[in-house]
């Protein structure tokens, strides 16, 4: 988890610009079902036009789940309770492509 929260704080201070981040940022929370819940505000960055598609895995285990996807041009990451770092390292493997 390191890796991948150390490489999504880069991401974040790559964005920072003295504009961005006063309007666009990084939200983490939690989800009553239970789960986590990621959005990542594009706008203003190279990433804002790329093209994404949506990742909706369902495992055997209910809880075990991740989907992924860009509504107007926010990621949102939504996952089971042990899933966060998956849609971390969805997003940072989309953004460095």
């Amino acid at each position: 988890m390191i890796d991948t929260l150390d490489s999504l704080q880069e991401w974040y201070v790559s964005m920072c610009n003295g504009d961005w981040e006063h309007t666009y940022g990084i939200t983490i929370e939690t989800l009553d079902n239970p789960g986590w819940a990621i959005t990542i505000e594009l706008t203003d960055t190279p990433l804002y036009s790329r093209s994404f598609d949506t990742i909706k895995i369902q495992r055997e285990d209910e809880n075990d789940w991740i989907l992924c996807r860009i509504e107007n041009g926010v990621f949102k990451g939504d996952c089971g309770p042990r899933n966060l770092k998956e849609i971390l390292q969805t997003f940072l493997m989309w953004a460095k492509k």
